[in-house]
């Protein structure tokens, strides 16, 4: 196999990896900019530093069924049920999956 056949085999791989890559990046950015309101009440990227409860770590699916039990008004909580409203479904599934994963 001449270098230029291996260059057109491993060009395009490296060019899917590094795409994906930046793919996964920019939604990290995306969620961690959603997540940003939590931070005022459970601390950053979900480490609560008083006596709200950290968020962080929890498992996913946990999460993403008391944020939709707050917006949908199944779940009792004072300020929650108010903010969770202004999220969709996809929206409350990214917070999940994010807080899931900054604490591990």
């Amino acid at each position: 196999m001449s270098v230029r056949q291996l260059n057109l085999m491993v060009l395009p791989m490296m060019l899917t990896a590094t795409l994906a890559s930046a793919a996964a990046a920019d939604e990290r950015a995306a969620a961690q900019v959603l997540a940003g309101p939590c931070a005022g009440c459970h601390g950053p990227d979900g480490h609560s530093p008083g006596a709200i409860p950290s968020i962080a770590g929890l498992p996913e699916a946990e999460l993403l069924a008391r944020m939709t039990g707050f917006r949908d008004g199944t779940a009792d909580a004072t300020v929650m049920t108010r903010l969770m409203k202004g999220y969709d479904e996809a929206q409350i599934a990214t917070l999940a999956h994010w807080f899931a994963e900054v604490g591990q």
